[in-house]
């Protein structure tokens, strides 16, 4: 039986198998099932169980919520995880015998993130408080409140998916008694405090706190080695940069860590150390690495999806993610020195954990045309069996395309990887339009993982070229460096060369008829592209950038990230204007399609505004969709119904000019 073509809808039969963790005795696991709900237009995320010997998988939670961080007491004897039962992010505990969760904490803001204390006894945890306020403050809601002006007093007051932040509230450390349900608070002072770790005697907590007084231009969390006792405090790491995801190895005697210095501002690749506890000597294991620690893969079907920064085993050798040549794999350490990837290439592992023992790994795993499920992997031999099938039904019924991989040279003839997929149901000898899509960040990348949006351009009959041009990471840190301050400089080069490239050697694409969309980053360059060339007949802009000197004002991070990446701030009004696509707009021939989310703060609605009203007064085609109680993650975690719109207006806009 022929299988039919992948549709917008199919998202509904997708299930997002994520975070992995094993048990304390190596021989169970729990994992989260993620899907989206059309009837009741949100998703709905449940706890299940595996049995690692007999392979048996079952059903933990049923509550329609949505459930993240599950993590194991230390006896093995109970499962702790978030949950939104109750709107706020809250901790339940469900003991592994049997029973219903327990809601544990409830606090106003809610919880953060978690650590089960090892005695089991009570659970740390981060959450906002209001300064002078307690977690156990009675809350009343006051319907008949008059709404009060939000009086901005620093840089660093909004935040895209939050809004206006909350004043004179702090992020602080606390721990609640289980049996008792008292709440402790540990941390206090008008600085955010974030939970890394727990020592395996209990007596010491990894914590990150910034306490400089100026936080607008602050970008570090130093890392700090407390005592629970004395609080006594141990600078690990004070760096101007980004470091987190802090453990302890099962002796206690060192910690090992993710982050990146600020050499290279936000392009700088992440790196795995380890501190010495006793000496405090800090190695960076992955120096010798021409790529970065973590995963940095654009997608658009995995949700809640986190993975830890490290994990140690026994034996003291670790594990982490590590993002080369566009794809996720897991890669070993040793405290010597030794480095090697633990997983094949052409995959995405983006999600893991480790027996104690290092003998086998849990990870969820997905490539170009498989969605992603759960598998055991022996880290010996390399042989995996898979645990989960959620997705097999979807599977047997779509027809998916398996995109080929390319390599061509760039500007300044670099070499520039990327991917080209054939139309569903292709044809020899037959001519297809070609979709050109641009990624975001610029520093994120497209990877060897299922991406429904280019399968569902597939299936409507499109040829599909995604690259990845520099600035995107997985390649070497001069590569993923190129692009800040050369914006539509060898990036546009790149990607030009890409599209040339497909060209020359497939004579299939109809030249004729190309296509080009993007998102964020994404949305600049498809704003540049057809401000610099006519080669295209239709393009859809998402979320996108056109003006600069706008965006540096109006962006939650417009005022450093913009001469970060462009390198100019308001008092290089002519740079950021030559950088800006709404300078050319008077170039542009080419049908723009332009959707911005109402809620979007990271690149405002203003900027497709902007771009909107001066094409239109310039008499160009162009139409201007605007997603209400949308931020900009809209077409990865965005409401189901909207996201099934955006998709209908791509397809659409391309079908009535391609």
């Amino acid at each position: 039986m022929p299988k039919r073509k992948l549709e917008a809808t199919d998202l509904f039969k997708l299930h997002s198998i994520t975070n992995p963790v094993i048990a304390p005795n190596g021989k169970e696991a729990v994992f989260i099932r993620t899907e989206m709900n059309e009837k009741d237009n949100k998703y709905y995320a449940y706890l299940h169980h595996v049995n690692l010997e007999t392979e048996l998988v079952t059903q933990w939670t049923y509550s329609k919520d949505r459930i993240s961080s599950p993590q194991w007491s230390a006896d093995g004897k109970h499962v702790a995880f978030l949950s939104n039962r109750d709107e706020e992010n809250q901790i339940y505990v469900l003991p592994t015998s049997g029973g219903e969760a327990k809601k544990l904490t409830n606090v106003e803001k809610g919880i953060t993130s978690f650590i089960w204390s090892p005695c089991g006894k009570k659970v740390w945890f981060d959450a906002s408080l209001k300064e002078g306020k307690s977690w156990t403050d009675k809350v009343e809601k006051d319907e008949k409140k008059l709404p009060e002006a939000y009086v901005v007093e620093k840089m660093k007051y909004h935040a895209d998916g939050a809004g206006l932040l909350p004043k004179d509230t702090y992020k602080q450390i606390g721990w609640i008694d289980i049996s008792s349900e008292e709440i402790t608070q540990f941390t206090k002072g008008n600085f955010h405090h974030s939970l890394q770790a727990i020592s395996h005697d209990g007596e010491k907590l990894v914590i990150g706190v910034n306490r400089d007084e100026n936080q607008d231009f602050s970008f570090h969390q130093p890392m700090i080695l407390v005592d629970v006792e004395t609080k006594k405090e141990k600078v690990i790491i004070d760096e101007d940069g980004y470091f987190g995801g802090a453990t302890f190895s099962k002796d206690d005697q060192y910690i090992a860590f993710g982050g990146m210095p600020r050499t290279f501002q936000n392009a700088t690749h992440a790196e795995v150390y380890v501190y010495e506890v006793s000496t405090g000597f800090t190695q960076v294991l992955t120096e010798g690495i021409d790529a970065p620690v973590g995963d940095y893969s654009g997608g658009d079907v995995q949700q809640g999806a986190s993975a830890p920064d490290v994990v140690w085993t026994k034996g003291n050798h670790l594990y982490f993610q590590l993002s080369s040549m566009g794809d996720v794999r897991l890669y070993f350490a040793s405290l010597e020195g030794e480095l090697f990837p633990a997983t094949p290439d052409n995959e995405h592992v983006y999600g893991y954990d480790i027996d104690e023992s290092g003998t086998f790994a849990l990870a969820t795993i997905s490539n170009a045309i498989f969605p992603g499920e759960l598998f055991k992997l022996n880290l010996a031999t390399g042989e995996r069996i898979a645990l989960t099938h959620f997705n097999d039904v979807l599977l047997e019924e779509v027809e998916l395309v398996e995109p080929t991989a390319i390599v061509y040279k760039g500007a300044e003839d670099w070499d520039v990887h990327g991917w080209l997929m054939k139309p569903a149901g292709f044809e020899e000898g037959k001519k297809y339009p070609l979709i050109v899509e641009v990624h975001g960040g610029p520093h994120t990348m497209y990877a060897n993982t299922f991406f429904h949006e280019l399968q569902l351009l597939a299936a409507k009959g499109y040829g599909v070229l995604y690259v990845n041009p520099r600035g995107s990471h997985s390649y070497s840190q001069q590569f993923v460096d190129a692009v800040r301050g050369d914006y539509g400089g060898g990036d546009y080069e790149d990607i030009m060369a890409g599209l040339d490239y497909a060209l020359a050697e497939n004579e299939w694409i109809d030249q004729d008829r190309l296509g080009v969309t993007g998102g964020s980053y994404g949305g600049f360059m498809t704003n540049w592209i057809v401000g610099h060339t006519n080669r295209f007949k239709a393009a859809v802009t998402q979320r996108s950038i056109s003006n600069w000197i706008s965006f540096y004002g109006v962006s939650d991070i417009g005022y450093y990230f913009t001469p970060w990446q462009i390198g100019a701030d308001m008092t290089d009004i002519n740079k950021l204007w030559d950088a800006s696509p709404l300078k050319y707009a008077s170039n542009v021939e080419t049908p723009l399609l332009i959707l911005h989310s109402e809620n979007d703060y990271r690149c405002p609605i203003e900027q497709g505004q902007q771009l909107y009203i001066t094409l239109k007064a310039m008499g160009k085609e162009t139409s201007f969709v605007r997603f209400p109680q949308s931020d900009h993650n809209l077409s990865r975690v965005g409401l189901p119904n909207l996201r099934q719109t955006r998709l209908e207006q791509i397809t659409g806009w391309f079908e009535k000019y391609i």
